[in-house]
């Protein structure tokens, strides 16, 4: 093959983009996944992407191959289209069973793929045959059915997105739905890269250089951020272990009748009400409100009660729930150090209190108190509403 290309050539394009899907296929094979209980869906989602970037590379590598051909245009907008629909299954397949606590079921991937091959061997004979019906006609029929698998996709991402952040707010008492804002970030742009090549393949023309540069980029973030969160994944690995194991404990537990107690209930709730209440001024006097990445189970073992009863606790006598009242304390300690020490950043300031994401610590303090913790300082805390809690 003959390199010879200039900048706004979609060919020197192409040859970055084979050159860096190889090079972070190979990365991803040799990216060794942590072993832990629940980390077989880690390994597997890294094996699919990694045949994702291994085929981008192919793709790119046959196209270059016909760069001779007249139409290479239109023929690299057909390359581009089979590319990002299989791009689309297997990252799409991928994120997903990071998200499901259950394997995805691997047939389905199967089948699209299977099914993606098949059509794009027909879109391909139908260019080089020549008969411009019908590959008119082919090519639409793809379209559509690209649309739909696309559609498909997202019914299904959007499920198990939602489900793992209801098992993350289960399981930590923490707001960690930002760590996995990336996933759905990724899987917004993979869906952008469907709607760019299907609104270039029928209306636009001669931006083809500009496609490949944004789905190089694309290529580049999700690998970056992939490979990150594998140093991270037990966040989430976890939460998903423990709704495996406490799904499985329900469903094998036998139901017994209820034994009516002698003691009456009220006056023992309200013993324990006093255990809880002391066990937390001793907890508050500590800071132990400061710390973060503990579960609900592991507050309520320090407090020498049960996560249900300090739900009861909460909702009763204090009337709100342990996160929300939880989240009070930790803006008053920074409020109180960010006038006390105005040599130490606001982001600082908001992990010393707790807070393990800079952006949730300005959300909260601007809901609570009404400005931002830049501007609480600058007026001497005079500045915004305060929200007082109980």
């Amino acid at each position: 093959m003959e390199f010879n290309v200039s900048l706004n050539d979609i060919r020197l394009f192409q040859w970055v983009a084979m050159i860096v899907s190889a090079a972070l296929a190979i990365e991803m094979v040799l990216i060794k996944v942590p072993h832990t209980e629940h980390a077989t869906r880690l390994t597997r989602a890294k094996s699919t992407v990694a045949l994702s970037y291994m085929f981008c590379a192919f793709i790119f590598g046959y196209t270059l191959f016909h760069q001779k051909i007249d139409n290479y245009e239109i023929f690299s907008a057909l390359t581009m289209l089979i590319n990002v629909a299989f791009s689309t299954a297997t990252i799409a397949f991928s994120l997903i069973n990071l998200l499901g606590h259950r394997y995805v079921d691997f047939s389905r991937l199967l089948i699209s793929l299977f099914v993606i091959f098949i059509v794009s061997i027909g879109l391909i004979e139908m260019f080089f045959n020549g008969e411009r019906n019908l590959f008119n006609m082919t090519l639409i029929s793809c379209i559509v059915l690209f649309a739909l698998m696309s559609i498909v996709y997202i019914i299904l991402f959007d499920k198990w997105y939602r489900h793992s952040i209801q098992m993350l707010e289960k399981y930590y008492d923490e707001d960690e739905e930002h760590k996995l804002k990336w996933v759905k970030f990724c899987f917004i742009l993979v869906m952008l890269t469907n709607m760019f090549i299907l609104v270039y393949l029928v209306f636009l023309r001669g931006f083809m250089f500009i496609y490949i540069g944004f789905y190089i980029l694309f290529l580049l973030y999700f690998a970056s951020n992939f490979i990150s969160f594998i140093g991270s994944h037990k966040l989430l690995l976890d939460a998903f272990g423990h709704w495996t194991i406490s799904q499985a404990n329900r469903s094998s537990r036998k139901k017994k009748p209820a034994r009516k107690k002698k003691a009456g209930p009220a006056q023992e709730t309200g013993n324990e009400f006093t255990e809880i209440r002391k066990a937390l001024a001793i907890w508050v006097e500590r800071k132990k409100y400061r710390e973060y990445d503990k579960t609900r189970d592991e507050i309520a073992a320090e407090l020498g009660t049960s996560r249900e009863l300090l739900n009861l606790y909460f909702s009763q006598e204090i009337g709100m729930d342990f996160r929300t009242w939880r989240t009070g304390l930790r803006i008053e300690d920074a409020k109180r150090m960010l006038l006390e020490d105005k040599s130490t950043s606001t982001n600082l300031i908001g992990e010393l209190v707790g807070f393990s994401d800079r952006s949730n610590f300005h959300r909260q303090f601007s809901k609570i108190v009404g400005c931002s913790p830049r501007q609480w300082r600058d007026t001497g805390g005079n500045a915004g509403t305060e929200v007082t809690h109980a």
